[in-house]
């Protein structure tokens, strides 16, 4: 199976589309970085090279593989903190890392550019306008737990409405003598520095993890 110049231009520009998307990530400090996104871009590029050298008949079986073994790599990179998840835009770079690098394999050299320059408008401008939207609402989850026997959740919640923030009450759990409350809540991110200052210096509140 020879290698020609098409092939190796593909490689190099895969290597160069998935390095700029890696930086971004790398610099961030996510843990899907500069070497993760060029070997995904480069792995998806041959793979679609390697599925019409095969001759098989039906080189989108080879395509159909590629985005599930990718599925397994993004999966690894989701992770839960408390009620929080994280690692959701860095298992999606990596999902269109891997779209990219298929598009060049198959010649479609335009389209993996301007998805590349499309994605690092998102990944590095929006993300301005995400926090600037952060900072004017923003949702949250909330598990606070507290002795019932100094304190209520008509007592909470009281004071949960004078932080001028909205909330729902998802589960309440009681163990041993305390009692867990899990909330949804939202507001802007001035209510949250004023709540989070009351649940950490509040003596009846025993924990809270946001």
């Amino acid at each position: 199976m020879d290698i020609n110049e098409t092939d190796i231009f593909k490689i190099g520009l895969a290597f160069v589309l998935g390095a700029l998307l890696g930086l971004e990530r790398e610099y961030r400090s996510k843990p899907a970085g500069f070497r993760t996104l060029i070997m995904i871009t480069v792995g998806a590029t041959l793979f679609t090279i390697l599925s019409y050298r095969i001759g098989s008949g039906s080189p989108d079986r080879i395509a159909a593989n590629i985005i599930t073994g990718i599925g397994f790599i993004g999966a690894g990179v989701i992770f839960k903190e408390g009620l929080k998840v994280s690692g959701m835009t860095t298992a999606s770079t990596i999902w269109i890392a891997s779209a990219i690098g298929m598009a060049i394999g198959y010649g479609a050299y335009y389209l993996a550019g301007g998805v590349t320059v499309l994605v690092l408008i998102i990944l590095m401008l929006l993300s301005r306008l995400e926090k600037l939207f952060d900072r004017l609402h923003m949702v949250k989850f909330y598990r606070i737990s507290f002795e019932a026997s100094v304190y209520s959740i008509d007592e909470l919640e009281k004071n949960l409405s004078t932080f001028g923030v909205r909330y729902k009450k998802n589960k309440v759990i009681k163990e041993n003598e305390a009692i867990v409350v899990y909330y949804w809540i939202g507001g802007k991110h001035d209510a949250y520095h004023l709540l989070d200052n009351y649940l950490m210096n509040t003596q009846s509140i025993k924990s809270f993890e946001v």
